[in-house]
Parts: structure tokens; sequence; C-alpha cells
């Protein structure tokens, strides 16, 4: 009895773990930007790439419609179905919430019948064209990662393209044409993401499969994120590294899943048969009951978050980088250049944090314009000449061109030289004989006067012997006469 209801559990384990397996390795890595690690040396942090989870991106956008006045509604009009020209008992009512079929009816909640949708006029100005632009914008990066899925209420559109941009809507990309004719309407042979391979993988093509019949089960219009997935990751992406290897060294494939904005272009609404019945245009409209983006803010692998805060996404970034896209190192962290995470090596992958600026000595001191008596700014001569912050320093009272400040001398790096001593870390304290920044002159030289007659000449060298008679003496022991 035991047995058989073990195996049971453990069958339905099988299944369920097949079924979600895909999911779960999808994107299911980079979750966690710095953990703590035991070391020799103790507790230390140990950075790693991280992005944010994938969520349902339309919660975040911001919706456009080319023409404003496209909705029906106003003024009210009839529109009949699709299959029946003769039923035309339904009503668009701009001025009543129960007949009107605003935008965001795009993008509510569907679990309940019948669907809400959004709806276009009906095409009542034919032979003009009726065509309706359907901007969606996010004023931000954003990365796919699963299909784009469109469910129309009004039969597929005989023609239509989905357009991306990475410029936030200043230019625009053709991501997939879809048409009944494709070589009629865009002169492009009907191709499927099924055609594709991995070195076709970018290819912008036209496909028919989605713009043919009428019925319940044929309103979706998909375009294909997953299937390109696959090339790289096999048709269940189980082998997600080599995706995230693929990702992470061809910058045209990161780039064809990042978007700012998308852009549904309805050329021509569904017609159903060869030619337009000019007797009842009221059947012909658009109407889009769903819209699915799923995807992440693109945080160039710097964060596991994204705020959204007065209808505007941003990440939270780690590793000391800063900006929207966690796109530059924090001020103060420029320690080297900055540069987004790398999925690689998996399954951690690289941080790249931005480290400390470290202030370095140049060989020759730089020189200084004037010195004020209570030493409370310096202004470097060299307009050019920045002296970047040292790490973990107090802020000293020196002001350089930039506006930084840095000390000038410490205890460890920046010592005063020729007997000197560092006074607040703004000055060095020189013996007579020594001047500038770090002691490191002959007060002589300044007024040209340095030699032998000076009293302030460099110390006279001795000739080898004397020298070498010197160590015999320090080593031979006491001299008895």
């Amino acid at each position: 009895m035991y047995l058989s209801r073990f195996l049971s559990i453990h069958a339905l384990w099988v299944t369920v773990s097949s079924v979600m397996q895909p999911y779960l390795f999808v994107w299911g890595h980079y979750d966690v930007c710095k953990s703590l690690i035991y070391t020799e040396e103790g507790k230390v942090w140990d950075y790693t790439a991280c992005q944010p989870e994938s969520t349902d991106m339309t919660k975040y956008l911001k919706v456009k419609l080319d023409p404003p006045d496209i909705t029906c509604g106003d003024p009210p009009e009839s529109f009949c179905a699709m299959g029946n020209p003769y039923m035309c008992n339904n009503e668009c009512d701009a001025s009543t919430p129960e007949l009107a079929h605003p935008p965001e009816l795009m993008f509510d909640f569907e679990g309940r019948h019948p669907s809400t949708f959004w709806q276009s006029a009906t095409w009542k100005e034919y032979p003009k064209p009726l065509q309706v632009n359907i901007t969606l914008s996010w004023s931000k990066t954003i990365e796919l990662t699963d299909n784009i899925v469109i469910t129309f209420e009004s039969g597929r559109p005989d023609q239509m393209i989905l357009e991306k941009s990475l410029d936030y809507g200043r230019t625009w990309q053709p991501y997939q044409y879809y048409a009944t004719d494709c070589l009629h309407a865009f002169h492009m042979d009907p191709k499927s993401v099924k055609d594709l391979s991995q070195h076709t993988v970018l290819e912008i093509i036209c496909t028919e499969e989605y713009s043919t019949g009428y019925s319940t089960n044929s309103k979706i219009i998909h375009f294909e994120i997953k299937d390109r997935f696959a090339f790289f990751a096999g048709p269940r992406l189980r082998n997600m590294a080599s995706l995230y290897g693929q990702l992470d060294t061809t910058k045209k494939l990161r780039d064809f899943f990042t978007v700012t904005d998308l852009r549904i272009r309805l050329l021509r609404p569904a017609v159903g048969e060869l030619f337009v019945d000019e007797l009842h245009l009221a059947r012909y409209f658009y109407a889009i009951s769903d819209i699915k983006v799923r995807g992440r803010c693109k945080c160039n692998l710097h964060a596991t978050s994204c705020l959204y805060d007065n209808s505007k996404l941003t990440c939270e970034c780690e590793h000391n980088t800063t900006g929207p896209d966690c796109g530059k190192c924090k001020k103060n962290y420029q320690g080297r250049p900055w540069s987004p995470g790398s999925y690689l090596p998996i399954p951690k992958g690289t941080a790249n944090t931005c480290d400390l600026t470290i202030l370095t000595i140049p060989t020759s001191p730089p020189k200084f314009n004037r010195i004020w008596p209570n030493i409370s700014s310096l202004e470097v001569s060299n307009p050019k000449q920045v002296a970047p912050k040292l790490a973990l320093s107090t802020v000293s009272s020196v002001q350089v061109a930039n506006h930084k400040r840095a000390n000038v001398c410490d205890n460890e790096l920046l010592h005063c030289q020729n007997g000197g001593t560092c006074q607040n870390n703004v000055r060095c304290a020189c013996p007579d004989a020594y001047t500038g920044i770090l002691c490191e002159k002959l007060r002589c030289e300044e007024a040209g006067s340095c030699g032998s007659s000076s009293g302030q000449g460099a110390p006279p060298r001795g000739s080898p012997a004397l020298l070498l008679l010197t160590m015999l003496l320090g080593t031979a022991g006491p001299l008895v006469f």
C-alpha cells in the first residue's frame, strides 16, 4: 500500500518537474548581486552579476493612439459582428461606461466574461485606409523575456507590422510583418520562426501564420521570443548557459531583445473575403482585448530590482553604479571605467564593480597659483589637472580646479619629504632649508643661490674610498693607541 502511494507521488513529482523545467531554467539565475563569504581574512563581500526578475511590463507602460480620435464611441455608433454582417445590434458609446471601449481595456485583467476590449471606429470612410498606430512606451530600457501576445476580438488584421524603438520613439525598426498575403502586402516571401536558425535569428520576416481564419481559437498574434531563445538554449530552454553566453558576447543579439518602446501598426482590418463589402462597412474595425509583454528592466547586470515611482521605472543599482540603467559609476567610485556586468562565467557571472577612486602622486608635484595664509584654498595652475579623491580619506581643505578636494599629505601614502611633518592633512611643515608642497625642493633653488658658499647646497658626497674607509672603521671595533 505504502509502496504504491510512494510510486504515485513520485510519478506526480516527475510529471510536474518535467512541465515546470523549462520555466525554472528560463531566467532563474543572477538574482543576487552580492553575498557574504568566509575567507582567511574573515567575512568579505562576493559580488556577482545580477538582474531583476521577469514580470508583466504592461503595468508600467503608457499607451498612445494615432490618430488620437480613432477610438469608437464619439459620436456613438453601431457595429456588426464579423461573421454575420446582418447582426448589428452592438453599440459603442464613449459617454456610457458599459458601452465604452477605451485603450486601457487592452491591459486590464481578463478573468471575466465577456472580455473587455479597446475598439476602433468602423471603416465607414472606405476606401480611405483604416490605419491605427498603438505605441507602448516605458521611458526606460527593458529586456523582453517571453513572447509578445496580442489578442484580437475583431478578427486578426489582414496587414500589421510590429515595430520597436531603442531610443524612446525617435527612430523605429520593424520587428515582424504580418499579412494574409506577404508577397502582395510587403513584397516579402512568407516565413515562420521555424524557418530561421542560429545564424539567421535576427532576420526580419513576414508571416502569414497569424492572419488567416476567424474563430474563437484564432484571435491571437505572437511575436516569438522563446522560439528564438530556443536556437541557443534548446527546445525546452534547458541549456541557458549557451544563451547567456551568446547574449554576453553578441551585442546585436542582446539589442534585438531590448526595447524602450513598441509600436503596433494596424494597416488593414480583417476582411475575411477577397473584396470589401461596401454595403456593410460597420463590420470592419479593430478590437484588442489583451496585450501581454513580459520582460525586465535593463540594469546592465548591476541590480536585482526596479523601482516604479512617479510613473517612472528606475533600477535600484548595486556594485557602486548609478543611473536609470545603472549605466555609470557613482561619484568617488571611478577607480576604473564603468562596465556592464557579464553573464560569464556561468552561473554567477562577473559583477565588474565600480571601485573607489585612488589618489595617485604625479612624478612632479603640481604647481599652485597661490597659498592663502589660512591654507583654506589652493588652486591648481593647470585647469586640466585634476586630483581625484583618496580612498577612505578625510576630506581636506584643498580645492582643485574641478572643485574636488584631496589630502595634501598624510602618514600613509603622501609623506612629507626631507624631514617635513604633515599638519592636519593640509600642509607639510618643512625644515628651514626646504620648501614645496611635500618639502621636496631646496629653498635656495627658488632664489637661484644654491652653491657651496650658500650653506644650503646639497650635502657633499664622499669619494668611494672615503666611504669604504668609514665602513671598515665601523666594523673593526675600538682602536687602541
